[in-house]
């Protein structure tokens, strides 16, 4: 059978409902996409030189956002693809509901429900990795499910194209796929492990992704390297808050609709042929434990078994446990609850309060993203006072090191005045070092500590401060003219790399 054939009848897109909701989440998006500031990660990105590959991530955001602020060179426009990965993604969750046989209600509920919920809205206004895999996950799983609940395999060959082309992004879905094959394994159909349609998607998704893999490969695996980086420095942390976490990803009015997707495909005979996807949940939990990076990375399963949870909910909504038709007052308590938890995602994953404002609520210590936007021009009015006031000698053999990649984003965006800029974090610390004859370096933030040993002489001549009271990675760190390295900079550069 071909991919447009059918063995069943699905029920009908909701068209309306659900491109409402996409248009809905897209106008917002783009209407605060200018607030507060860059994130962090996007000053990074736009200033990464094109490449096959980085020692923290493969090409894809680092090119979109060169390309976008080449046209346009502003937070807005590097957003774009931002903006259109999320509402991409509330498309796909409501075609997730329909597939399994969630009509009209259930498609509008998931694409409403969705598109303001919690992490879809902090992630779209944002151009992050993880931004980019907001379709991703939705998309591999919709084509699975098509493969298994239509009878046609051949969808897995699309899936297995998804997997590939996302390998340019993160090579985060590698432990999707580890989580379905132990699902797979636990729940059925075992036969899936050797047929040759997920075989041929397997290797569909090797010959796509290869050139990135390659690039992995021949560097000795640089992600692997940085992912144990990023657990040794907030393992602990992670491994604690990505149990309550859990809760907040969509939002605790949604737990109990993605619960009932979890419950239903595990216990319902007609989605036997997908149980797995169920069954990989609590795998998938144990391989983010262990890994110990980010919390948020169960959420793209999440959004899958919330999509799936919406059939049980509007037949519960309809019927009830009994099975008697029963009245308005439960479908008002569940738009209800979505209401109010859009509400709630808005306030915390949007820059809708005042930027004047924004330190006296608890919106920084929620949402990180919200902080790392925070006082980038004004860092960079600090530092550039303090190259202002060097003699005209030390201004002409001046650098500047940041301590981390925002740093040097920034102070690359926004310093026209100011000497080349350098930091040791990541692929930055390949990417360039300072040159021999720089006498003369202005050190800006927290690695000033671990690195004033290898000067002659520094002096703290100022601190970070964003002047509104938000207490982000910068806030107070040192600004510090340091002269004459030690034993020159092929000797003190090694000191200031970190992969973090």
């Amino acid at each position: 059978m071909g991919f447009g054939e059918s063995t069943d009848v699905r029920p009908c897109f909701a068209r309306l409902p659900v491109l409402s909701a996409a248009a809905a989440m897209a106008v917002l998006l783009t209407a605060f996409s200018d607030r507060y500031g860059y994130h962090r990660d996007e000053l990074y990105f736009r200033m990464l030189h094109p490449a096959w590959g980085y020692v923290d991530q493969p090409p894809l955001a680092p090119l979109l956002a060169r390309t976008f602020s080449s046209l346009v060179d502003s937070a807005w426009a590097i957003r774009i693809p931002a903006t259109l990965a999320a509402v991409g993604s509330v498309v796909l969750v409501a075609l997730i509901t329909r597939e399994v046989g969630g009509g009209r209600l259930a498609q509008a509920l998931a694409a409403w429900g969705y598109a303001f919920a919690a992490m879809p809205l902090l992630m779209g206004h944002e151009l992050l990795t993880s931004t980019l895999d907001l379709p991703v996950w939705p998309a591999v799983l919709l084509f699975v499910i098509r493969a298994q609940l239509r009878g046609q395999p051949r969808w897995w060959l699309a899936a297995g194209a998804v997997v590939g082309v996302s390998m340019y992004n993160k090579l985060l879905i590698a432990v999707l796929l580890l989580a379905l094959a132990a699902g797979i394994l636990l729940a059925g159909p075992r036969r899936l492990l050797y047929s040759r349609w997920v075989l041929a998607a397997v290797l569909l998704a090797l010959l796509i992704g290869s050139p990135n893999l390659i690039y992995q490969a021949t560097h000795s695996w640089p992600q692997l390297t940085v992912g144990r980086a990023l657990a040794d420095h907030n393992g602990g942390q992670t491994r604690i808050l990505m149990w309550p976490m859990l809760l907040i990803l969509l939002g605790p009015p949604l737990v109990p609709i993605w619960l009932a997707g979890l419950v239903a495909v595990l216990r319902r005979p007609e989605w036997r042929p997908i149980r797995f996807i169920g069954a990989a949940f609590p795998v998938l939990l144990v391989l983010v434990f262990v890994m110990g990076s980010q919390f948020y990375y169960p959420f793209g399963l999440l959004a899958v078994l919330y999509a799936i949870g919406l059939v049980p909910t509007v037949e519960w909504l309809r019927r009830g446990a009994t099975g008697e038709p029963v009245g308005t007052a439960r479908r008002n308590w569940v738009v209800a609850g979505l209401a109010v938890n859009g509400v709630v995602s808005l306030l915390i994953g949007l820059p809708v309060i005042p930027l004047s404002a924004l330190g006296n609520t608890p919106v920084p210590g929620i949402n990180q993203a919200a902080r790392d936007t925070v006082g980038w021009p004004r860092y960079v009015d600090e530092v550039d006072r303090v190259y202002a006031a060097l003699p005209a000698g030390d201004r002409a053999n001046a650098v500047i090191v940041a301590s981390n990649y925002g740093e040097a984003g920034a102070l690359a965006r926004y310093g026209r005045r100011l000497p080349a800029v350098y930091s040791g974090q990541n692929a930055l610390y390949e990417q360039a070092r300072p040159p021999a004859e720089a006498t003369v370096a202005i050190v800006v933030g927290g690695q000033f500590r671990s690195v004033q040993r290898l000067f002659a002489r520094c002096q703290v001549q100022a601190r970070l401060d964003d002047q509104v009271g938000v207490d982000n990675e910068e806030q107070r760190r040192p600004i510090a003219v340091c002269r004459d390295p030690a034993d020159g900079w092929s000797a003190a550069w090694p000191h200031f790399h970190h992969l973090d």
